[in-house]
């Protein structure tokens, strides 16, 4: 099937941010993160402690294990892992936007070297570090796609349990900062770690204009179906909304849910797979305060 003009544009303007995002985020491992130890959560804060504690250890690589490579050796497994336990509807942009970041780090590591790009100012370089990387991810998430690691593996677990996803990646980042504290002996390493995912995040929400939650109402004949989707499989909560069609009048329930921005395509996808004829509508909506039932 050959693709509509505008589904063609689309993705030529969703793969062009994801290589911007790839890009800046290397930019930031390499010229201002990884030079000065600091450890930003997810895998490439793991990386970035592999490559320190490795140098002069294997003789092909006396610099220390590469980031990029370290990087794809836990990505991809994780990626396997979380299209067989939750599925994943952005994962060819995933695939792309990991190999991306990979490839990226490595270059500018082979072309700059390990020196910092500010030298003998760490605050300077985890502040625009930080920034660089939030501009970064936030390329990546508005071409609805994610840079696996963590972000997956925070979603594979909290599918198994009762944790929140958001709860779970902070948990993880956290557990990863203070790695870099355990290996590298020094308090100076986690603190402007944690300022670091601080500014990060702090780009991230300024760049997301518009609200990251969404409302979803489903109508389907297979609520229970798509109810166990939502609660068992997605990990997310949600009410059922008792209605009456206008023309037939006949008794309905539809589903009522809240759910991140990034999670739409997959919501919709899979309902769909469950129930062609399924009508999903979505709108802006606040997660501050929940509906009883939610």
């Amino acid at each position: 099937m050959i693709p509509s003009r505008t589904t063609l544009k689309r993705q030529v303007g969703d793969y062009s941010l994801i290589v911007i995002g790839a890009f800046l985020q290397a930019l930031s491992y390499v010229l201002f993160l990884a030079p000065y130890k600091i450890v930003p959560g997810g895998v490439y804060g793991v990386s970035i402690v592999l490559h320190h504690v490795t140098q002069g250890v294997f003789p092909f690589f006396p610099e220390g294990l590469p980031m990029g490579v370290t990087a794809l050796c836990f990505n991809i497994p994780l990626m396997v892992l979380a299209m067989k336990k939750i599925g994943l509807a952005s994962g060819p942009k995933t695939i792309v936007t990991f190999l991306l970041i990979s490839v990226f780090t490595d270059t500018l590591s082979y072309l700059f070297g390990s020196d910092p790009l500010v030298e003998n100012d760490r605050f300077i370089a985890c502040f625009y570090g930080g920034a660089i990387l939030g501009m970064g991810v936030s390329c990546i998430f508005r071409a609805q796609s994610t840079s696996a690691g963590s972000d997956v593996l925070a979603r594979v677990i909290a599918a198994d349990s009762n944790l929140k996803v958001s709860h779970m990646l902070i948990l993880l980042d956290s557990a990863v900062v203070l790695l870099g504290l355990f290996v590298f002996r020094d308090w100076a390493v986690p603190l402007y770690s944690w300022f670091t995912i601080f500014v990060y995040g702090k780009v991230v929400e300024m760049f997301q204009t518009e609200n990251p939650s969404r409302a979803v109402f489903i109508v389907s004949q297979k609520t229970q179906e798509i109810k166990e989707l939502i609660v068992n499989k997605m990990g997310m909560r949600g009410t059922f909304l008792h209605g009456r069609g206008m023309f037939e009048g006949k008794e309905k329930e539809i589903i009522f849910t809240i759910a991140e921005r990034k999670d739409l395509p997959r919501i919709k996808n899979e309902v769909k797979a469950i129930d062609p004829h399924a009508f999903v509508s979505t709108m802006h909506a606040s997660k501050d305060s929940p509906p009883p039932g939610i």
